[in-house]
């Protein structure tokens, strides 16, 4: 489910502020050194770093 149209444009990363990117079922930091990876659970974005899957 896409979210809300402008919403990316002010969320950041909680870890390191870099912007966001949505991917599938998740919202993925762009930061070169950071790359955690946010879930998304019933359209709502989880902002929390012990809720993120760290980069493969």
């Amino acid at each position: 489910m896409p979210l809300e149209a402008g919403l990316l444009d002010i969320l950041a990363c909680p870890a390191c502020h870099a912007p966001l990117e949505e991917q599938s079922e998740e919202l993925v930091c762009t930061g070169q050194d950071c790359g955690l990876a946010y879930p998304v659970r019933d359209g709502i974005p989880v902002l929390l770093i012990d809720e993120a899957r760290r980069p493969e």
